[in-house]
């Protein structure tokens, strides 16, 4: 199967029945670069390496894995390696790995000599079915998610549900935290499909992961630059985001875990301002509880919280955006919020995790 996003082509299926060996064969004289973290080292390289044998005489670098390392100094080491093996602008850089590696790896691609060719070869369902596509980059700068960036496409994504075979259940979770927002904002029926997957081997075939990546791909290709319907991708981010990066120097919460919870979060909003139908904030709520644990969220932290989100890059002026749901599969961008919703959506967090627990 094969998409195409501002031109760049998504094939999904078996990386030995798509067009990478062709794509590789234009830089048999080239020196070519595998990014990978620890994760993707241990468990994913020996695949492609085997598939491929022509990258044996690739070079290997690899990321601390962890958001906690998606920083300017790990950027900078990279560039400094990549300047010592005299890699050029002609050559590339194959990204394999989650969404830590696409973002940084993308970002080390985008700035180094001022452009280098790379692709993705996405190894986790978040990075396949989100990260890995609509051409972003970034870093993140004093716990500030994605920070600095850019919007720059690869040659080309690969993506390959044998590598989902490598991961433990809480890393599917991440991915499907970005499903279930991806269903919540366009497809209602896709949202109902979903809501009832129990076991990885539902939640991965590939019907599920292809409209989760036609989702991605139509609200991408409508807006590349995310000026206008693109922020409908942001939903349960504006609020996620703050939750993940307060946790960032405590216990980190993986991306997709903290969507989950701002998802929640930006529901309840959307409902206290009668907008969600109450049955429809129940069942969203519900479903997210019986998915993903509730960690506490002490009091204290509420306003560090919202001082995270006031440096979101998704703000303009003095406000703070998020992405309004007015039923499944219905949502609305650039609406404001006060700090008094995201401080009783977070007190209602709270209070959903001492339930839980």
């Amino acid at each position: 199967m094969i998409l195409h996003l501002q031109g760049i082509p998504i094939e999904i299926g078996p990386l030995a029945q798509s067009s990478l060996p062709e794509f590789l064969s234009r830089y048999a004289d080239r020196r070519v670069v595998i990014i990978v973290d620890e994760n993707t080292h241990e468990y994913c390289l020996d695949i492609l390496l085997t598939a491929f044998p022509v990258l044996d005489r690739s070079e290997i670098m690899m990321l601390p894995a962890g958001e906690e390392n998606k920083t300017i100094e790990i950027v900078y080491q990279v560039w400094s390696a990549l300047l010592e093996y005299r890699v050029q602008r002609q050559d590339l850089i194959i990204n394999l790995g989650g969404g830590i590696v696409t973002d940084v790896g993308g970002f080390i691609a985008a700035t180094y000599k001022r452009g280098i060719a790379f692709i993705h070869i996405p190894t986790t369902l978040l990075g396949m079915v989100d990260a890995a596509l609509g051409s972003k980059t970034g870093i993140d700068v004093n716990q500030i998610k994605n920070a600095v960036g850019t919007f720059t496409p690869p040659k080309g994504v690969y993506i390959d549900p044998i590598f989902l075979e490598t991961l433990p259940g809480d890393e599917l979770l991440n991915g499907f935290a970005e499903m279930l927002k991806h269903a919540l904002i366009i497809d209602a029926t896709y949202w109902h499909q979903l809501k009832s997957i129990r076991n990885d081997k539902d939640l991965t075939t590939e019907e599920n992961i292809l409209r989760a990546i036609e989702i991605k791909v139509e609200v991408v290709s409508s807006d590349p630059l995310e000026s206008g319907q693109r922020k409908l991708l942001n939903f349960g981010h504006t609020i996620g985001h703050g939750i993940e990066s307060y946790f960032l120097t405590k216990k980190p919460v993986h991306h997709g875990h903290a969507v989950a919870l701002g998802m929640i979060a930006e529901s309840y909003i959307s409902h206290k301002r009668n907008v969600l139908p109450a049955a429809q904030y129940l069942e969203i709520e519900h479903t997210i509880i019986s998915l993903f644990p509730m960690p506490p969220i002490p009091e204290h932290a509420f306003q560090e919280i919202i001082e995270l989100l006031r440096h979101d890059k998704k703000n303009a002026g003095d406000h703070i955006y998020f992405v309004l749901l007015k039923e499944i599969g219905v949502a609305e961008i650039d609406s404001k919020l006060t700090e008094r919703e995201i401080g009783e959506a977070l007190l209602h967090l709270t209070m959903l995790a001492k339930n839980a627990n």
